[in-house]
C-alpha cells in the first residue's frame, strides 16, 4: 500500500450553537490544517500514485473558496455548526468530483 498527503490550511471566523461549544458560541477565528492522503496499491507506469502539484493546486482551490470568510455568513451553512467534522465533508465532497478523493489525480503526460 502506497500512501501520499499534501497539506494547506484555512482560517475562518464562525460560532456554534449549544451549550457543548461553550466559549465558542461567541464568533471567533480559527485555523484549520487540511490534509489530503491518497492511497493506493499501484503506482503508474512512472512509480507515481498521484501528481503531488496537482493534487496540491485541487486542495487549495477548495480551501480558498473557505479561506478568510465568517462562515456563519455562508449560505451553504445556513442553520448548521460548522464543526471540524463538517467542514471536514465540505472539503472532502466538492474535491471528489476534481479527482481529490476519488480516484488519482496522475501526472500530466507531456508536461
Amino acid at each position: 500500500m502506497f500512501g501520499v498527503t499534501v497539506r494547506d490550511h484555512m482560517m475562518v471566523a464562525h460560532s456554534l450553537r449549544g451549550e457543548v461549544f461553550g466559549p465558542a458560541r461567541r464568533l471567533h477565528g480559527a485555523t484549520f490544517v487540511v490534509d489530503a492522503t491518497f492511497r493506493g496499491e499501484v503506482l503508474d507506469d512512472d512509480g507515481i500514485l498521484v501528481d503531488i502539484g496537482r493534487a496540491t493546486e485541487v486542495l487549495r482551490a477548495v480551501v480558498g473558496e473557505l479561506s478568510y470568510r465568517n462562515l456563519d455568513d455562508e449560505a451553504a451553512f445556513a442553520g448548521r455548526n460548522t464543526t471540524t467534522e463538517v467542514l471536514a465533508r465540505s472539503v472532502a465532497q466538492p474535491a471528489i468530483p476534481a479527482g481529490l478523493a476519488a480516484g488519482r489525480p496522475g501526472p500530466e503526460k507531456g508536461s
